[in-house]
């Protein structure tokens, strides 16, 4: 029995940061100390708290290191695992008090989170099944195959109130119910780990901190619907979560928790990785089955639904990661406990990505009904710089744009589409001033179209055209008619394209254009972007008054428009300009200035 464990954050984005060297390094000290008996490094899945990371968080004190280097490891070791000391230097710092906080419960960042879906994450060495186990890993999957019939297991996660986290938001437990009444000599469980949202990586953590909830999720669906069958449908760009899974499901298999007569019942289950290509398309479930069946990535139009007709024609329950995250916790806590959070229609919680103009960019777990000025003034820690607030993307490029109205808006289902966004899958992306909101939407559509199956007209040519009137605004040519048009253009790609990402691919453009209407009419009207984002309309003078002629603008200009004799303020030809905005990068005295 250690007296003392180090929890290494051993996340995607604390890795690109060397900490697989600092568990190698702190390894090293305990050993040059003679303390491997007294302690212990464990790597464990994302803390949430990427801002901060690298994290080494020190059990059972639960003193919590932020931006830990390798070359720290030393000073860990030597000061509080063998003296008893904190290093103070590497203490998260409280911004407004500057004070330092050693517990990340006293951390704005971790105040109002609930971790449901994340409650492993950061706690366990997600390749070693043991410590799964030691947390109630695997009883839920005991208890209903011991104790209940499908019918009964089912009707929890109905009272439960859970929905697909994967950005619909239909009901789990009746999706479940659906695929158990239709018989078949096969069924399959799919988990659909292929993320594709901009800036989402809420699934890649969860399979990369605890992989094991999945499984046992998929199995517990798999014994209620009557499938032997599991399949995780996962991006290829996920090497660690690939990982982390492989080894997962081999341990489970060793322990007798998947393959024959599970725990010593009649039921069998096992599963199995397919990989995408990342298609964005194929997060659509209809799309998803298709590439694993070897098909181009494409949806179709249901119904039948994959509860009906799925993989290989067999009814096929389709959930994403986190919604099976969930699974475990409401058998271990009861459904009652998890409605109690949350909202009225929307229980439990949900895992946000934030990432952006904000000062804590990171992953957060917060309960249905909190604000959106919660997120981004407490947890979020606010705006970096202290620049103003200018908008909210959720839900990818499903999602819109909300605004400083917007703020004490309940984040759930319902509140969000009346908003004029979404939930989505969990992207949440802040924007700050100095954002142009419709390069922002043109942003989404470039995605959009790069993504587009091609299958339908109104997804491949409507959103081509559209990006290509955003493309016109933004170069300061175009006309309050192609307003009118991006308008016409988004409402019938909504109504009329085949499956729900063209339908809400629309979504960036109509909520920038309610809600930053004047922002299109000063590039249409003005021929200015408010924000100096869009090249083609920032224009470049050079102040007289500042200016030395020292020539170095002119002489690293591309086009030769700056002109000037040597010691002589210089001027610089509109007309030649292609705003490219190098000579305000090389003016050494804020003489050129950009409006």
């Amino acid at each position: 029995m250690y007296k003392m464990q180090l929890l290494v954050c051993g996340g995607t984005g604390c890795r690109a940061s060397a900490s697989a060297q600092i568990v190698e390094n702190l390894n090293a000290s305990l050993k040059a100390h003679g303390l491997e008996e007294d302690a212990q490094v464990v790597t464990t899945g994302c803390f949430g708290f990427c801002e901060k990371g690298p994290i080494v968080k020190v059990i059972p004190d639960n003193t919590f290191y932020t931006q830990v280097k390798p070359e720290d490891a030393e000073e860990i070791i030597a000061e509080h695992v063998l003296k008893g000391r904190k290093v103070t230097r590497l203490l998260y710092e409280n911004p407004k008090t500057q004070e330092h906080v050693a517990d990340s419960k006293h951390m704005g960042f971790y105040q109002k989170q609930i971790r449901i879906a994340l409650r492993n994450c950061g706690f366990i060495n997600p390749e070693n099944i043991d410590e799964y186990i030691a947390r109630d890993g695997y009883s839920a999957l005991a208890q209903v195959l011991a104790d209940l019939t499908p019918q009964q297991a089912i009707d929890m996660v109905k009272q439960s109130g859970l929905r697909g986290r994967g950005g619909a938001g239909f009901p789990t437990g009746l999706k479940w119910e659906i695929a158990s009444k239709n018989s078949a000599d096969q069924k399959y469980v799919v988990c659909n780990a292929d993320e594709g949202d901009p800036g989402a990586f809420m699934d890649r953590s969860i399979l990369e901190g605890d992989p094991n909830s999945i499984i046992e999720a998929m199995a517990i669906c798999g014994y209620c619907i009557g499938a032997s069958k599991g399949l995780v449908y996962i991006r290829a760009e996920y090497p660690l979560a690939i990982k982390r899974l492989q080894i997962a499901i081999e341990q489970a298999r060793e322990c007798g928790l998947l393959g024959e007569n599970i725990l010593g019942s009649k039921f069998s289950f096992d599963m199995e990785l397919r990989y995408g290509a990342g298609a964005f398309v194929c997060g659509e479930e209809t799309a998803l089955i298709h590439s694993m069946e070897g098909s181009r990535g494409e949806p179709t139009f249901k119904p039948p639904f994959p509860a009906q007709s799925g993989y290989l024609g067999k009814p096929t329950n389709v959930n994403n990661v986190e919604t099976y995250a969930n699974i475990p916790v409401i058998f271990l806590k009861g459904p009652e406990w998890f409605s109690s959070i949350g909202t009225e229609k929307s229980k439990g919680t949900k895992v946000f990505a934030l990432a952006g103009k904000i000062n804590n960019v990171g992953l957060i777990e917060v309960p249905m009904g909190i604000t959106l000025r919660e997120i981004i003034y407490e947890i979020g820690g606010g705006i970096k710089g202290g620049k103003k607030f200018k908008a909210v993307q959720t839900g990818g490029p499903s999602g819109g744009c909300l605004t400083q109205k917007h703020l004490d808006t309940p984040i759930d289902f319902d509140s969000l589409v009346a908003a004029g966004s979404m939930m989505g899958s969990g992207g949440m992306i802040v924007m700050d001033e100095d954002d142009c909101m419709v390069g922002i939407a043109k942003f989404y559509l470039e995605f959009i179209v790069e993504e587009s199956c091609g299958k339908c007209t109104p997804c491949r040519v409507g959103n081509k055209r559209m990006l290509e009137l955003l493309e016109k605004i933004c170069n300061g040519k175009g006309n309050m008619g192609d307003l009118e048009q991006l308008r016409n253009l988004a409402l019938v790609i909504k109504d009329t394209a085949l499956c729900g990402l063209g339908q809400t691919s629309p979504n960036p453009v109509l909520s920038t254009l309610d809600n930053f209407y004047d922002e299109y009419l000063a590039h249409v009207q003005d021929k200015v972007c408010p924000a100096g984002q869009c090249r083609a309309l920032r224009h470049y003078f050079i102040n007289p008054d500042v200016c030395t002629g020292c020539t170095l603008c002119a002489r690293n200009c591309p086009v030769q428009a700056i002109t000037g004799e040597k010691r002589q303020p210089h001027t610089i030809n509109q007309e030649i300009c292609i705003h490219c905005g190098v000579c305000y990068q090389k003016c050494k005295f804020n003489a050129i200035t950009v409006q």
